[in-house]
């Protein structure tokens, strides 16, 4: 039997070819909220985030405790713009880049929130805001926020050097951002007011590539070739083409890998243009001194909860395609040899 004739066939009606789905309900994003580190802060966006801190320790005892306290407050602040409560929210998911993802685990500890842990590292927002739309879209769930984070600090003595070590950083390296986003969604026939809000109405489903960069300061590179992937399906499966979107975001390419990127779609007959633009590019000012742009799975997470989801609210874009790019390398497959595989999800967000 193939596999297509084994989906039901309601859900059949909603799956676009191999990877992609149509979401009938369109969950709508009913708030969002944003809280970075006081690099980020004084970035381009600085004025989009709900909360800029002081210093990066945040009044905690170390790094990982601050990352969990900000995702804790992003989550929070989202939960308080949508009038909920804990006990009215049906599923929190969330993911950042720590080992076994502490940090969302532990902010959510002694809390009343039920939980799903996901990882798909810089596009692991991506992720959040599919299988929490899927879970709206089967009539799981009625309410559900989708959250991220990452800290600078805590990263970089995971996956590279703590930075008292004072290792040189090359030009193609990022910068983790130390931030945090938070979007709630809601099935827009829960009586919800959801005119006008930015809803989900299609997703496509990334597959793990690798192009055999085994370089843990380019990033950016490695996870080109996922974004091409995703972008290809996505355009195929829908029918639609890149000027159907007021923008094309992808998060977290930064420089070298969004000019790689738009070569790559330009040579794929899909010129995407002046429509796209990259988290990692639009959250730092180039005098910040981050090399090639920002990462981090706070990073894309809190460009679209602040500057994409406000802009829409406001009507300066009605159609976003959102692409969280992601490396999906640890430091032991590194010291291994090992190339970098990466994933991007694609989520299209329209008001």
């Amino acid at each position: 039997m193939a596999v297509a004739s084994m989906i039901p066939v309601q859900a059949a009606a909603k799956r676009l070819g191999h990877q992609s789905m149509r979401f009938e309900t369109a969950p709508a994003i009913i708030a969002s909220a944003s809280v970075v580190g006081p690099r980020e802060g004084q970035g381009p966006l600085g004025r989009y985030f709900e909360t800029v801190l002081e210093d990066e320790r945040y009044g905690e005892r170390c790094f990982e405790q601050a990352e969990s306290r900000i995702l804790k407050d992003a989550v929070n602040a989202a939960l308080g713009a949508a009038g909920w409560q804990e006990t009215e929210l049906d599923a929190l998911l969330s993911g950042d880049l720590l080992n076994q993802t502490v940090a969302s685990n532990y902010a959510v500890r002694n809390t009343k929130m039920p939980f799903l842990g996901v990882f798909a590292a810089c596009a692991t927002i991506a992720e959040g805001l599919l299988v929490g739309a899927s879970l709206l879209e089967a009539g799981l769930a009625a309410r559900v926020v989708a959250a991220a984070s990452s800290h600078h600090e805590a990263a970089e003595r995971q996956y590279r050097y703590p930075n008292e070590f004072g290792a040189q950083r090359p030009p193609t390296a990022q910068w983790t951002a130390t931030a945090a986003g938070a979007v709630a969604l809601v099935v827009p026939a829960t009586g919800c007011e959801t005119a006008g809000l930015p809803r989900i109405t299609y997703a496509t489903i990334g597959r793990v590539v690798d192009c055999g960069q085994k370089d843990p300061y380019d990033m950016g590179t490695a996870e080109v070739p996922a974004a091409w992937d995703t972008l290809v399906a996505h355009f195929r499966e829908t029918g639609r083409d890149p000027a159907y979107y007021d923008l094309i975001v992808t998060g977290d390419l930064a420089r070298i890998g969004s000019e790689i990127f738009r070569e790559g779609m330009r040579r794929r007959g899909l010129e995407v243009g002046s429509r796209h633009v990259d988290c990692g590019v639009l959250l730092y000012r180039p005098e910040q001194d981050v090399h090639a742009g920002g990462s981090g799975a706070g990073c894309a997470a809190s460009v679209l909860a602040s500057y994409i989801l406000k802009e829409m609210r406001a009507g300066r874009f009605r159609r976003v395609l959102f692409i969280g790019t992601g490396s999906l390398h640890n430091p032991v497959s590194i010291q291994q040899g090992e190339a970098i595989p990466a994933i991007a999800h694609a989520v299209a967000i329209e008001a």
